[in-house]
């Protein structure tokens, strides 16, 4: 895990970004107007992450109920899910990884990037069942490779193949999400499966899967906190609060792995051991988002496009807030 910024040092960063100066077109707007008009923030999530850590420890709701704010939690299975959520007006914020902002953006969402955890490069991989005789990611030529399209493990993939010299062509992709993603793959309907924490610890842990290659030296698997643009220029106050909290929450589970795991467990649904497994791969230390992070984003954007896995190029500075380095 990674040392967290001093709190200092955080108060230092958000005081440069923050959504509230960085979307000045609502100085007119005073936080009484903003609160009246919108008493209920719609939060997206997935069975992972700070996010979820949060949403079971009822911080967010006690601080923003003093600005008379309810929280309403939606979970979704996968990051581009959560994302065709926000697109459509059921959520207002989430937490997603790398490649569903990209889709998203690619598919018209109005969108806009709030923050990032730093890398969590181990905590997604390619898997093979426990006695397949695949041992290498050149040997998934002509296999089939089961994934959620448009998830973070879809870069994992395109660069894992690039790296093995195979070409994205000459394998065959299942795009399923995790939970049919894990029966296909138990049933040997699939050759492999391209999988993030904690369905990946699940797996190892449940059914000996074996990993072929996790996303260090490959990928960075940034996790991106999003907003609905139009909601984020009208509730700068809100989105604020939100992130405040969830360094606040940073510093304590850097600290307490231990007590991470007991409070995530219940909410995933999985033992102690696994739920244990996933949180040892988490990246503590929430930050703006920034030029340098948005550039990788680019570069990511500039795959898919280049793959034909997005229908037209995209610019990631388009989805930046006003007042970040483009």
């Amino acid at each position: 895990m990674q040392r967290t910024h001093t709190r200092r040092a955080l108060a230092h960063k958000i005081s440069r970004w923050t959504v509230a100066a960085a979307l000045a077109t609502t100085s007119a707007f005073t936080a009484t107007t903003a609160w009246a008009q919108n008493t209920t923030v719609r939060i997206g999530f997935q069975k992972y992450g700070t996010l979820t850590v949060l949403k079971a420890k009822g911080d967010l709701e006690k601080r923003l109920a003093q600005i008379k704010v309810d929280v309403r939690w939606v979970e979704f299975p996968a990051g581009p899910q959560l994302l065709e959520g926000l697109n459509v007006g059921s959520i207002d914020f989430g937490t997603v990884g790398e490649a569903p902002p990209i889709f998203a953006q690619a598919a018209g969402a109005d969108l806009v990037y709030v923050a990032n955890q730093p890398p969590a490069p181990e905590a997604e991989a390619i898997v093979v069942a426990k006695g397949s005789p695949i041992k290498s990611v050149a040997e998934l030529k002509g296999k089939k490779v089961a994934l959620n399209k448009g998830s973070n493990v879809h870069y994992l993939l395109v660069k894992a193949l690039e790296k093995a010299g195979v070409k994205y062509s000459d394998i065959q992709t299942v795009y399923l999400p995790p939970a049919d993603a894990r029966a296909a793959f138990e049933r040997g309907s699939v050759d492999a499966w391209v999988i993030w924490d904690p369905f990946l610890a699940a797996a190892e842990k449940q059914i000996g899967a074996r990993v072929l290659t996790d996303g260090k030296g490959l990928v960075a698997n940034t996790q991106f906190y999003l907003a609905s643009r139009p909601y984020a220029e009208k509730n700068p106050q809100v989105v604020k609060a939100i992130i405040n909290e969830l360094e606040k929450l940073d510093v304590w589970a850097a600290k307490n792995p231990a007590a991470v795991t007991d409070v995530l467990g219940p909410q995933i649904g999985l033992d102690r051991p696994i739920t244990e497994l996933a949180v040892s791969r988490f990246a503590y230390g929430i930050q703006p988002i920034n030029a340098k992070t948005a550039a990788e984003q680019q570069k990511i954007a500039d795959a898919f496009q280049a793959l034909n896995l997005i229908p037209k190029p995209i610019r990631i500075v388009d989805a930046l807030p006003p007042g970040v380095a483009k």
